[in-house]
């Protein structure tokens, strides 16, 4: 009786190739010999092995789904598996060599360029400069490309004696498929395809030198704590044939002694005098634009609530502005003079036979 290869990986007859292949990879990063010590373990990977490489072809895959069989079954036992992966094993780069090889979808990673390390830095700014927008200069120390000679480290640049101009060599790699071919960048003119004869002496050939080059970052108005900054291309540089990494920065708002941040609004605590509570008045409050007047309605109780439209922080990503609440705390005094208290007293008088008329 024939192998069920869907049961196997654990897939309907209807999955896709794109299906097939993950299922497949799941099972190997599982049970893989050089990975799971585990008795069985590599059996249960060869037969994953086995299902994949009928189901992972279409015309094998459309024989078994008709026949129950794929012609000649796949032979594992002469195969070691620390032939396609050893300790330092990386199944993303194998799986898309060998399965491009037998018909998931024909695609490899190809010829990329590397690219330099991402940094990460750190800013810290006011909440002024959160209401008004800033700009800092940073001064990291970092790998950069090689102003002299441009990036490249060196002169006079001819074919690569490697690869032949070429820029990748070909590679062959036994899995459990058979034998499968893949490029690979040229070590020797980094994928360029060519070398230099002279090279430069500032950066000893790497194209890259040290330095802390200042980058300037613009931090916009609005930016809320935690928030981070994505500069592309100020990270390290990588050297020829290279992309420069990017630059991450995190911006920490530092509290601030007057205000107090709700979201684009502001809260600010105004003290005002009993006498101004009663009878109402007009005060000054602060405002990062300079001092504002506010009125004071009559009767004004303690921790009522002032909104003054338009004075809090900007939106990041809006046209409008937050507001500023006036908290106002109503100073009682602690001592009255001998008048002051009289006065006090004529006051309870009139409000208490104000009440007594009802």
């Amino acid at each position: 009786m024939s192998k069920d290869y869907y049961s196997i990986l654990g897939v309907d007859k209807t999955a896709s190739q794109e299906d097939i292949k993950k299922a497949y990879k799941t099972l190997a990063k599982k049970y893989h010999p050089d990975i799971n010590k585990d008795s069985g373990a590599a059996d249960k990977f060869k037969e994953a092995s086995e299902a994949a490489a009928v189901l992972g072809d279409p015309e094998k895959r459309k024989q078994y789904d008709q026949f129950g069989s794929a012609g000649p079954g796949q032979n594992f036992s002469g195969f070691d598996f620390r032939d396609f992966a050893g300790a330092d094993v990386n199944f993303d780069d194998i799986f898309d060599s060998l399965f491009s090889g037998f018909g998931f979808g024909g695609q490899g990673r190809g010829r990329r360029r590397s690219q330099g390390r991402d940094l990460v830095a750190e800013v810290s700014i006011s909440l002024e400069e959160v209401a008004k927008g800033s700009t800092r200069e940073l001064h990291l120390q970092r790998q950069t490309s090689c102003e002299k000679c441009d990036g490249k480290g060196g002169f006079n640049f001819i074919t690569c004696d490697t690869c032949k101009g070429q820029g990748t060599v070909r590679h062959t790699r036994r899995t459990p498929f058979g034998m499968f071919a893949s490029t690979a960048a040229c070590s020797t003119c980094q994928g360029t395809g060519e070398r230099p004869e002279k090279q430069c002496e500032d950066c000893r050939g790497e194209g890259r030198i040290v330095t802390r080059k200042p980058i300037k970052v613009k931090i916009p108005a609005g930016i809320e704590d935690g928030m981070r900054l994505h500069l592309p291309g100020e990270g390290e540089a990588t050297g020829r044939n290279g992309e420069p990494g990017d630059l991450y920065v995190v911006v920490r708002v530092k509290e601030d002694g007057r205000f107090v941040r709700e979201g684009s609004d502001l809260r600010i605590v105004l003290p005002v005098s009993f006498v101004t509570a009663c009878i109402g008045g007009e005060v000054e409050v602060e405002t990062f634009d300079g001092k504002k007047k506010v009125e004071i309605p009559q009767g004004t109780q303690p921790n009522e609530e002032l909104r003054l439209e338009g004075e809090g922080l900007p939106e990041l990503r809006g046209r409008h502005s937050g507001d500023l609440i006036v908290e106002v705390q109503v100073e009682i005094p602690k001592k009255l003079s001998k008048h002051q208290t009289e006065l006090l007293k004529e006051f309870q008088k009139g409000d208490k036979k104000k009440w007594n008329l009802f």
